[in-house]
């Protein structure tokens, strides 16, 4: 058994991977031969991911507030509190907060035998986002 006492501070997403403010807590990172990795993210009101995919899939846990999400050619979704969304691997979407709630959900996935986790795209388009999700 292993305990990591919370000793890091919140970061805010950049803009190169995020619109709106949203801070990241990392929750586990993967520690050789393990590939899991998961967040805390916290979005504000309207703010949301990029287009982004990842090699192995994600699957993000709705904690509280209400949110958005959506898979490329897709409606857009309302998600909330207790809510488990899978994208598959390499599947394009994004997700984030409702334009006028706060959302917060654990993100989990797998990184490459690069280091890395995700491929990030180009931002959501304000028409795209503020589609009338499906319930």
């Amino acid at each position: 058994m292993q305990i990591t006492r919370n000793s890091l501070d919140s970061t805010q997403g950049p803009p190169t991977s995020f619109t709106g403010t949203v801070f990241v807590d990392v929750v586990a990172v993967p520690d050789p031969p393990a590939r899991v990795g998961a967040a805390s993210v916290h979005f504000t009101p309207s703010a949301r991911t990029h287009w982004h995919a990842h090699p192995f899939g994600q699957t993000i846990f709705v904690t509280e507030g209400i949110g958005r999400c959506q898979r490329q050619g897709g409606p857009v979704e309302e998600i909330r509190p207790g809510d488990r969304v899978f994208f598959e691997p390499g599947e394009n979407h994004w997700h984030g907060a409702a334009p006028n709630r706060f959302m917060t959900h654990i993100a989990i996935q797998e990184i490459d035998e690069s280091g890395s986790p995700v491929t990030w795209g180009q931002p959501v388009d304000d028409d795209t986002y503020l589609a009338t999700p499906t319930a």
